[in-house]
């Protein structure tokens, strides 16, 4: 049995960016916040932050697939991203399937009461703890 992992998740876009924090030894996820971001260009200093914070073993990155498994158009732009907080911060990074997470998030937000003005609701930040659950889930 490999030790407990404290983990930190991304859910990558151009506008916002959700995080969500997770932990192997209990299988537990927890939306964190959302960054904002300009044309996809996050502020690095509010990633380290986050790292210095929560210090993840593992950052997990969603990738944006397609229905079919391809890579969406958007996928070099998520790695690109994933590459840069590995090499400006030295923390192992894995990309995960994140097919549906944005549309589950926003479920589970309406479902919850929330409004379905996206923009003003933290849904990026329910994306990316899903995105850690399915990780999580896989793991197993």
């Amino acid at each position: 049995m490999s030790p407990p992992k404290r983990l930190l998740a991304f859910d990558y876009g151009t506008r916002s960016i959700g995080v969500a924090s997770g932990q192997t030894a209990t299988g537990s996820a927890s939306a964190l916040t959302e960054l904002r971001a300009r044309d996809g260009i996050p502020n690095w200093d509010e990633i380290k932050k986050l790292l210095d914070e929560w210090q993840p073993d593992l950052v997990l990155v969603g990738l944006p697939l397609n229905m079919d498994g391809s890579e969406s158009d958007f996928c070099p732009r998520t790695r690109k991203f994933a590459n840069r907080i590995h090499g400006r911060f030295g923390v192992a990074v894995e990309m995960v399937d994140e097919r549906l997470s944005s549309f589950e998030a926003k479920e589970e937000h309406r479902a919850a009461g929330g409004s379905s003005h996206y923009k003003s609701d933290p849904v990026d930040a329910i994306a990316a703890r899903i995105i850690l659950e399915t990780w999580l889930n896989a793991d197993v």
